[in-house]
């Protein structure tokens, strides 16, 4: 059975991972077109979506704040998004580091801890149990501004696939064995 460390550390991990990879293909992409990298910073989708540093930082805000809140720790303020692309690659490699030191025994009860996520300007809380959070909050934000900046680097113009998004993937690739008779 899987716990809540399991399932929160072995996720966000390896797709921030990616995420990492995505990013270095981003600009060795530009940098190899002639472009600065640094547009790349500030494009989006749509005209009414987030850049792709917002997209990082909130793809690293909500692993660390799931970690966080998963292990009874105080949740952090998002600050500003990140202006050049070094800082958002260097705000990836601390989010990856800041999740590997994190103890697995800091996750006993995770799945039972309650969660409340308020939102002051709208009047309203979100309040569920820790796995009811991981399941239904933390990984389905977290893979959506991950897969958001995917995308705005593949509609920039980097050559990126499923394998260098799903890579992750790769570690349960086996050979098939010969048919038997």
């Amino acid at each position: 059975m899987l716990s809540a460390y399991d399932l929160a550390i072995d996720t966000f991990v390896p797709m921030l991972t990616s995420l990492r990879n995505l990013l270095a293909k981003g600009s060795d992409s530009a940098i190899t077109k002639g472009r600065d990298p640094a547009a790349l910073v500030s494009a989006r989708l749509a005209a009414d979506m987030f850049t792709l540093s917002q997209q990082v930082q909130l793809a690293c805000h909500h692993a660390a704040d799931g970690v966080a809140r998963l292990t009874g720790g105080e949740s952090e303020r998002i600050g500003p998004p990140d202006e050049t692309y070094e800082a958002l690659l260097a705000r990836v490699a601390r989010t990856i580091d800041r999740l590997r030191r994190a103890p697995q025994a800091a996750f006993e009860g995770a799945e039972s801890r309650e969660i409340r996520i308020a939102l002051p300007d709208a009047g309203i809380a979100f309040e569920m149990n820790g796995a009811q959070f991981l399941r239904d909050w933390a990984l389905p934000q977290f893979y959506f501004h991950l897969v958001t900046a995917y995308g705005i680097l593949r509609h920039n113009g980097v050559a990126i696939g499923k394998a260098d998004y799903a890579g992750i993937a790769g570690r349960y690739i086996r050979p098939l064995a010969p048919p038997k008779g």
